[in-house]
């Protein structure tokens, strides 16, 4: 009897301690699709954001209030960019989260665009296409800012992505993150990038996220590897070019993948309305990259 009462109490520690485990798992913080979508509404409430606009100043507010909400703070990075309507007074959104030693080595990036792009015969709101980015980005910042990141983070929240004239066509793309890597170039601190992952029209509630071709092999072999874990269906084993945001970060040697669903019956046009982006697309891609993001972290110590 008091060997099997013995027993009896092991049993039950190992339960208890079993129960905290639970208890403190379920208690860190997990991405809501639902919160991610409530972002995009009040995104689309704004109206057409493209740079240079009231409506995108309007965007950077409303992501500034949502950082401050959740104890984080909001640093503008602030440029001119030469476009073919002239001049246009553009800004990047970073924020900043801890991660590693004090002495930590370099960040990882995770970064969209908040712009929408520019259309003066129709009302153009991009649910999807720059909606789902940063309202993506806002609900991360809440799930990452008390992880114990490996390495700090930076979320950045890229302006002027959108080509100005109707066409994408050389360089009238991409200047927010253009500007970025130049910036980074001049004053030395590129190295400190030690990777890119990029998030665009992540929204769509018929997802399918192919491999994008142009993206570093080993980033994207360990999010698909996490997609696979999880058994989300929305990852799929196709391959496809896309130019994004992440290739001024590729030319410029840093490791950088594209998480994007081009495949999108209402892209740039007036159809790109709330009703087409699922919370549940939202989920899919922050469970994924949250599963993928210990992986990354261990192989980017890796690469030191």
């Amino acid at each position: 009897m008091p060997q099997k009462s013995r027993f009896v109490l092991v049993v039950s520690g190992l339960t208890a301690a079993a129960c905290l485990g639970a208890a403190s798992q379920q208690a860190a913080p997990a991405f809501d699709g639902k919160r991610a979508l409530d972002h995009v509404r009040q995104l689309v409430a704004i109206g057409p954001r493209p740079a240079g606009s009231p409506g995108a100043a309007s965007a950077r507010d409303y992501i500034a209030r949502e950082m401050s909400r959740v104890g984080l703070s909001v640093l503008e990075q602030t440029f001119e960019a030469d476009t073919p309507a002239g001049r246009i007074t553009m800004v990047n959104l970073r924020v900043l989260l801890r991660g590693g030693s004090p002495t930590a080595d370099g960040r990882l990036i995770i970064a969209g665009h908040y712009d929408t792009k520019l259309f003066k015969e129709f009302t153009f709101v991009g649910a999807n296409d720059g909606g789902s980015s940063a309202a993506f980005l806002i609900e991360l910042a809440r799930v990452l800012k008390d992880r114990t990141n490996a390495l700090p983070i930076e979320l950045l929240f890229f302006d002027g992505e959108e080509a100005v004239n109707r066409d994408w066509e050389g360089d009238d793309n991409t200047y927010g993150s253009r500007h970025y890597v130049a910036a980074a170039e001049k004053d030395r601190t590129l190295s400190a990038i030690r990777a890119l992952i990029l998030v665009d029209m992540i929204g769509d509630r018929d997802l399918r996220v192919m491999r994008e071709a142009y993206s570093t092999g080993w980033l994207t072999d360990l999010i698909w590897a996490a997609a696979r874990r999880l058994e989300r269906p929305e990852f799929v084993d196709g391959e496809t070019p896309i130019e994004d945001d992440h290739l001024p970060f590729l030319r410029a040697g840093v490791p950088a993948v594209d998480i994007i669903d081009l495949d999108y019956p209402a892209w740039h046009t007036s159809a790109d309305t709330l009703d087409k982006v699922s919370a549940q697309s939202l989920q899919a891609v922050g469970d994924v990259l949250l599963a993928a993001l210990p992986s990354i972290e261990a192989r980017l110590a890796d690469r030191r």
